[in-house]
């Protein structure tokens, strides 16, 4: 209880919610109860501090429903300020909830901050992370479930059991040593291990593997299919997946049915999420193996660095033994790319309504806005090494864009984002792209760079309609797929080429578009698309009650109200009962202040 808050005075409001109208329908609602904290583990052999939630690397699965109201209460036990973003959660006008330096202030240490939004109109495997001061690279990620609606059916038969698999490049260092390294210019290198769910390898070649290296194993039973959700949420790294022996057949992808294709193995970028459903129809005479090797690589100390996994059937024979599976030809430099574009749209089946996905028609709408994006290597500004999108490297405000907006604070940004890359030295800014409320807009990355990279916008699914090595033209538009691109939120560059994406700018707020490759990101590789709604809309969510208040308004900043507990509560789907705690949230409000 807070000190001078009455017991009393909370349940004077119970019997009020029962006489709410509407306070027994509706979207239910879930809780979750969360601590961010340091906590002690070894993935690779060597004890280190990496980033847990709830004491748990990696963390827990937020299992949701589409249109379900999650409300996540984070504590910040780090030593530093903390944001926490949902990867791919479209958050409708909503980017109050982005939980990006743009939108958000950050959660300072010792303090607690509740999420609340609803996951509209939605399904499909994403993740969530910590996005703030590099801290990706010490964990702190987790799995986001988006299930379909009872009315609306799967377009495949119900898996027997759901797989998370969480792949990455890892490095021994501290996220705090590897920030200063990147501030300081220094390349990542090569990393001490991929990780598979916070593991290290199996140790598959002893003159590689050292002994003493805990691995995961994951337990199945032959004959039965399991949903496989594999997300790569590491620093930079694109990573082949594969499993011995089994198929992979895609499903879904980042809130998208696609066309349900076999493949052996699968190029899985950074921050890329992908459903795969695989059947166990060995004969189990071994255990066989998970895999997740780096791609686009040409050095070989990058040979000491797959990730291992064991795939075990309950009638299994022995361990797995013998060369891994190959992965593809890295000298193919097309093989990856022409995978990418046999990733198609389930065009007939329906997803978070009933109507099928492709009752979109995206090739048939006016584009009103094209931007072709290009980045480059790091280069000097200002004397120290930054990387840009048009010659910009943006530069985050102490004051976040949403509040500025909010208070009319001017000077806090531009919406003079240029379109194309500009004949002008590169600068730092805070420049904004000006997106026009319900238009649709064209965007081509253009790499420059020499390492794939991918990028993501928040608050959207796009379009990716077309990829190729060389430069964009407007010649290009011939080869576009304007009937079944696939709609995600993250698509991959590949050095030395472009990817044109569609989105179609119905959700209002200031959204991020980044880099996903964490040094990037880091260093400037973002842009923020704000798009205004010039007509009054009740559906807008408005400035949150809890807001934390920085930079310029930082005299606003009330003391931290004392944490609510809500364990034990992560599944009341009762709307009653969450009137109930918004009314204790409001009241306790009044009564700190």
């Amino acid at each position: 209880m807070l000190p001078g808050v009455p017991f009393s005075c909370l349940f004077f409001f119970l019997p009020l919610v029962w006489l709410l109208p509407g306070s027994l329908a509706g979207d239910p609602y879930v809780f979750f109860d969360w601590t961010v904290s340091y906590v002690s583990a070894s993935p690779l052999g060597v004890k280190q501090q990496v980033i847990g939630v709830n004491g748990k690397f990696p963390g827990p699965v937020l299992n949701l429903t589409t249109n379900w109201n999650v409300v996540v209460n984070v504590k910040n036990d780090l030593d530093e300020p903390l944001l926490i973003t949902w990867n791919g959660v479209q958050h409708r006008k909503n980017s109050w909830q982005d939980g990006v330096s743009g939108t958000n202030c950050p959660i300072p240490a010792g303090w607690n901050w509740t999420y609340q939004f609803q996951v509209k109109d939605q399904i499909g495997s994403f993740f969530y992370f910590p996005s703030l001061s590099f801290q990706r690279a010490a964990g702190g990620y987790g799995g986001i479930i988006i299930n379909n609606r009872e009315v609306i059916p799967l377009p495949f038969g119900l898996p027997d059991g759901d797989v998370h698999i969480f792949i990455g490049d890892w490095y021994s260092k501290s996220h705090k040593e590897l920030r200063k390294d990147v501030e300081n210019g220094a390349d990542l290198g090569v990393p001490d291990g991929i990780l598979i769910n916070g593991f290290g390898p199996y140790r598959y070649d002893q003159a590689l593997i050292p002994d003493g290296i805990t691995y995961q194993i994951i337990n199945v039973e032959p004959g039965k299919t399991y949903r496989f959700r594999v997300h790569n949420v590491g620093i930079s790294t694109s990573l082949n997946f594969r499993i011995q022996n089994h198929n992979l057949l895609l499903v879904e992808t980042e809130g998208s049915y696609t066309a349900q294709q076999n493949y052996s193995n699968m190029d899985i970028h950074v921050g890329q999420s992908y459903s795969f459903l695989v059947t166990m129809d060995q004969n189990a005479s071994t255990d066989y193996y998970i895999v997740a090797s780096p791609r686009f690589v040409n050095s070989s100390d990058w040979a000491k660095v797959t990730g291992v996994a064991v795939l075990h059937y309950s009638n299994s024979q022995g361990p797995a033994s013998g060369p891994l599976p190959d992965p593809p030809n890295d000298y193919d430099k097309y093989f990856s790319m022409n995978q990418a574009r046999s990733i198609r749209w389930n065009v007939s089946a329906g997803a978070a309504r009933p109507n099928p996905q492709g009752s979109f028609k995206y090739g048939q709408i006016t584009v009103t806005d094209v931007y072709v994006i290009q980045n480059r290597p790091p280069e000097l500004i200002d004397g120290k090494l930054r990387t840009t999108l048009n010659g910009i490297s943006y530069l985050p405000p102490t004051t976040p864009l949403m509040l500025a907006q909010q208070f009319k604070i001017p000077g806090v940004y531009k919406f003079d984002f240029p379109n194309k890359l500009m004949s002008r030295p590169p600068k730092l800014d805070t420049s904004l792209i000006n997106g026009t409320f319900k238009g649709f807009m064209e965007i081509i990355f253009q790499n420059n760079d020499t390492t794939v990279q991918s990028y993501h916008l928040d608050g959207y699914a796009f379009f990716v309609v077309g990829m190729d090595f060389g430069v964009w033209t407007e010649n290009s538009r011939g080869t576009y797929n304007k009937w079944d691109g696939v709609a995600r939120c993250t698509t991959q560059v590949f050095p030395g080429a472009w990817t044109a994406i569609l989105v179609s700018l119905d959700n209002a707020g200031i959204w991020n578009l980044r880099a996903q490759n964490l040094d990037s990101w880091y260093l400037g590789q973002e842009v923020y698309l704000g798009v205004v709604n010039p007509e009054i809309d009740a559906t807008e969510v408005p400035l949150p009650d809890n807001a934390i208040y920085c930079g310029l308004l930082s005299a606003l900043q009330k003391n931290q109200a004392q944490r609510i507990d809500f364990s034990g509560a992560e599944s009341i789907p009762d709307v009653s009962k969450t009137i109930f705690f918004l009314l204790i949230f409001s009241l306790i409000g009044t009564l700190v202040r």
